[in-house]
């Protein structure tokens, strides 16, 4: 039977196929062409690519447009268009032929472009716009709206009758995981199939399931298809005995579920899909749960942008991401403010990471009908396209709702959510208690910035028991402080100013130092997340030592540089070997007399100053400190060893002391 369905696999290539139509497109900004401003640019593109980390950088309207030929096997097909995401709104064409509109900057949209194309030279414009719209989600945010095609676009040829591609851009396979135990699981699979439905009486749908060793393990075959509608959902449900569970970083397992539409005997399409198996919850007074294990949530942050590119990321940028966050050993992500790439949240699948994913319903709202639908829209967008990520444990309704009246909008979402999808739990993150949008979803959390933005590092403990919920628990969604690679100051008692231009590495570390101890002694916080795990672009912003960047990142914009508080984490999160001596890179020092501070988690640790030992002392959550060090004159060498697994470790740098 393995066999049989590997052949079957092989045959789907002419089945169904995928023609990237990513490449040099022409682009012009406006919705006019002029010659001589046309530029050749390579899509995935965004016109804010260097612009983007400034304050007026440009929002408005740019036309993209892309020639091509018929693909040969496109013969009693059907051809459908999909973008994976264009910012953030887009009116396309086709030789002429308007297909349609799609509003949000960031879920993907498709089209069936059958009947419009030609054999040579078909024409596709786009006409793309981030101009602040009022009808349009996210109406502010403390991030750039980089703009263009900035996410694959791609032909997709399908059979005549086949699984729909047209239900929200998703697969129109959805895995719902109606009961998931140790010893069984309830598996109940929707299948929506577009086509000559009502005049085919020989309509037929098998699903295969492979665990993931790839053993078949069941087969579900549906008697004759019959609707008078040329559309269809096809509800399977499945039992398996002894589930093998997808079980976070430890054991990421996921099954395939290999679906064939038959006419007859003969398969005329086929679509895999994975998923991971497993069940969760929050209790209020002992945190998170994943598979019946205490399993709290130490994550991070995470915006798409980078220099030079903006949102149009590769999936090289996405595996560099990903290995940074493995690095510091985070088992969970925000993936703020809205929906990421489908093909992030496959590698957060992979990896066992666990997934807030959210809509971007952050500060404000307008009255405006059109905006509360348009906000419906991408939620149902996001459920339908990633519904069977299994990484994905709740969808985030909003981010710091703080002007007029949102409390009947959030609770529409919250039921619309629950409808589309009653396996997951809904969320939102806060910044002000006591509106009355924070009681309505399944579980709560809050933005908070002790040390930062207001009071002392240690006041994180008080913060939480504050807004601790006893029916819904608590997790803190943001916490942070802003640094710079190149800021330096030793022996800091106060904050800097968070919103004037020095921002010294050193503190940043000592906030997360003193905020992250809170929330470990307290098992009632479900989660938490780093804000943030990279810096981000963000136009309007004048702090640090580089206008129009959030710089609470604690890897710098480019990927290149972990600061000193990606080791702090890295010591108390990773299995991996971490020493780490902070402050390396304050070279050049005035002061005679230092403290010298270690971040690792490694045994017997050791400093040696210009050779001179010094013996290790005992660390608390891996933080290890000498007090008052004489520097001489000069260059000073520092160097600390540590055992790790039987391995002695080192770390070393050099401090000048200036006369």
């Amino acid at each position: 039977m393995i066999q049989s369905s590997a052949l079957i696999i092989q045959s789907s290539a002419q089945l169904r196929d995928r023609i990237s139509l990513s490449g040099e497109w022409q682009f012009f900004k406006g919705d006019t062409e002029i010659s001589s401003q046309v530029e050749h640019v390579t899509v995935p593109h965004s016109w804010n690519a260097q612009d983007g980390t400034t304050a007026d950088y440009y929002r408005g309207k740019g036309t993209y447009r892309y020639n091509f030929d018929l693909p040969k096997n496109t013969k009693k097909k059907r051809v459908f268009l999909r973008f994976e995401a264009v910012s953030q709104e887009a009116d396309v064409f086709l030789n002429g032929q308007y297909l349609g509109n799609h509003k949000g900057a960031f879920n993907a949209f498709c089209f069936e472009i059958t009947p419009y194309l030609k054999k040579k030279d078909n024409e596709l414009i786009v006409k793309a716009n981030n101009i602040l719209n009022p009808d349009i989600a996210p109406l502010s945010g403390d991030f750039t709206i980089f703009g263009g095609i900035y996410r694959p676009v791609s032909l997709l040829i399908l059979p005549q009758t086949c699984i729909t591609p047209l239900d929200y851009a998703s697969s129109g396979i959805y895995i719902k995981q109606t009961e998931i135990q140790d010893h069984k699981a309830t598996i109940d699979i929707t299948t929506k199939i577009d086509g000559d439905i009502s005049g085919n009486k020989k309509l037929r749908l098998r699903t295969s399931v492979f665990d993931p060793t790839g053993k078949l393990v069941t087969t579900s075959e549906n008697e004759e298809i019959r609707a008078s509608e040329n559309t269809v959902a096809i509800d399977q449900r499945i039992y398996l005995d002894n589930p093998i569970l997808w079980n976070g970083k430890a054991a990421p397992n996921q099954y395939r579920f290999f679906c064939e539409l038959l006419q007859g005997k003969k398969v005329i399409d086929t679509l895999s899909v994975y998923t991971g198996l497993r069940y969760f919850k929050v209790d209020p007074q002992k945190g998170f749960f994943l598979n019946g294990k205490s399993y709290q949530i130490r994550g991070v942050n995470r915006h798409q942008d980078r220099p030079g590119k903006g949102w149009a990321i590769s999936e090289k940028d996405h595996q560099e991401d990903m290995q940074l966050i493995k690095e510091i050993g985070a088992n969970g992500v925000r993936l703020a403010h809205y929906p990421h790439s489908d093909y992030f949240y496959s590698l957060c699948d992979k990896e066992g990471l666990l997934v807030w994913a959210e809509i971007p319903f952050i500060e404000n709202g307008t009255e405006s009908i059109a905006f509360e639908e348009n906000l419906k829209q991408q939620l149902t967008e996001l459920i339908r396209q990633n519904f069977n990520h299994p990484s994905i444990f709740c969808w985030s309704l909003f981010n710091e709702l703080a002007k007029g009246n949102p409390e009947k909008l959030v609770a529409e979402l919250n039921d619309l959510a629950h409808k589309e999808d009653p396996t997951r739990l809904t969320v939102a993150a806060a910044n002000i208690e006591g509106r009355p949008e924070n009681t309505i979803t399944d579980i709560m959390a809050f933005n908070t910035y002790p040390g930062w933005y207001w009071a002392e590092p240690e006041t994180m403990g008080a913060s939480i028991d504050w807004k601790k919920d006893e029916k819904r628990g608590v997790c803190i969604s943001e916490y942070g402080a802003g640094a710079s690679i190149k800021h330096h100051q030793q022996r800091m008692k106060k904050a800097p100013k968070c919103e004037g231009d020095f921002h010294p590495e050193e503190w940043q570390a000592i906030v997360h130092e003193g905020n992250y101890k809170e929330i470990d002694k307290r098992d009632f916080v479900w989660g938490s997340f780093v804000w943030n795990m990279f810096d981000f672009a963000s136009g309007g912003r004048k702090e640090g030592d580089t206008y129009g960047m959030n710089d609470k990142g604690l890897v710098t914009y480019d990927r290149k540089t972990p600061k000193d508080a990606f080791y702090f984490y890295k010591a108390n999160w990773s299995e991996k070997p971490v020493l780490h001596i902070t402050s390396k890179r304050h070279i050049e020092r005035t002061e005679p007399e230092t403290d010298i501070k270690i971040y690792s988690n490694c045994s017997d640790i050791t400093l040696y100053v210009n050779g001179m030992k010094y013996a290790g002392n005992s660390g608390d959550h891996n933080i290890f400190i000498w007090k008052n060090i004489r520097l001489q004159p000069g260059k000073n060498k520092i160097r600390v060893t540590g055992t790790f697994d039987k391995e002695t470790i080192t770390d070393q740098c050099e401090w000048i002391l200036k006369n």
